[in-house]
């Protein structure tokens, strides 16, 4: 299946590791010119030379905090003069601290709410003309797959997340006149630093192992393991690709069969 992603201009947000980098790695495979972000150049640099050896096609890289809009403003700016207006764009954060409710005050929750959500709602305000300039676009939001069942112990995540799917449910409806298909991807426990970290919180609060979690972990999903970033990613370019031409406004789930509820 030809994807029609070659030379196209793919702006990827925190991708200097994890399901980020993932996703930047395939549309590199796939020909596309993408741009990297994130606010490590090191780690920036680590990326762009593995997806090169990986590719032979370079990203180019943008350092910058996804929680400072000017900084969104600069790559976007960056993107557009690299590789011309803006095809696809990969919508992408960091996840906020685990925790229950009496654990945080307004200052975190603040800060949940500039990671997880407004940052999407800045960057998607920055690439739209830019599709509606070419006629088309793609939009995916990275959400997690507490969407469909909340995750214990992650009540910043649970709230905002939900606040990614009503803006790109919404969105879908605004944006389909402009042919911009928009929608959100939910990872369910996929190997990345992020389920490293808590699974480690996991362990500690339940005076486990690592490796015990993990294994309880583990009877929960179907498929019987944790899923990989590539896994995640070739979902993320198809919905990205020209070869998606009619889902728009859908929330999807990597998770290996996880989740149990519809």
């Amino acid at each position: 299946m030809d994807l029609g992603l070659q030379d196209k201009s793919v702006l990827v947000m925190a991708s200097s590791a994890g399901l980020g980098k993932a996703a930047a790695l395939e549309f590199c495979r796939e020909g596309a010119n993408v741009m990297l972000f994130s606010s490590s150049e090191e780690k920036l640099q680590a990326a762009q030379a593995e997806i090169k050896a990986a590719t032979g096609k370079e990203p180019a890289y943008t350092v910058g905090n996804v929680t400072k809009a000017e900084d969104i403003k600069k790559v976007v700016a960056n993107t557009v003069n690299r590789f011309g207006p803006v095809y696809a764009l990969v919508n992408n954060a960091g996840g906020p601290p685990a925790g229950t409710f009496d654990d945080f005050d307004d200052t975190v929750w603040q800060k949940a709410y500039e990671l997880n959500l407004l940052s999407y709602i800045r960057s998607i305000r920055e690439v739209v003309p830019f599709m509606r300039q070419i006629g088309t676009g793609r939009i995916v939001n990275y959400t997690s797959s507490s969407v469909k069942q909340v995750l214990e112990n992650l009540i910043l995540s649970n709230t905002f997340r939900m606040g990614v799917m009503g803006l790109t449910k919404t969105l879908s409806h605004e944006f389909g006149k402009d042919n911009i298909l928009v929608n959100v991807m939910g990872p369910g426990r996929i190997g990345t630093d992020r389920i490293q970290q808590l699974d480690e919180i996991r362990a500690k609060k339940a005076n486990m192992t690592i490796e015990q979690v993990y294994e309880n972990t583990i009877k929960t999903i179907p498929l019987g393991r944790y899923g990989t970033p590539d896994e995640f990613a070739r979902l993320t370019v198809f919905l990205c690709s020209e070869a998606n031409t009619y889902i728009t406004g859908q929330t999807m789930l990597v998770d290996g069969g996880m989740i149990k509820a519809y």
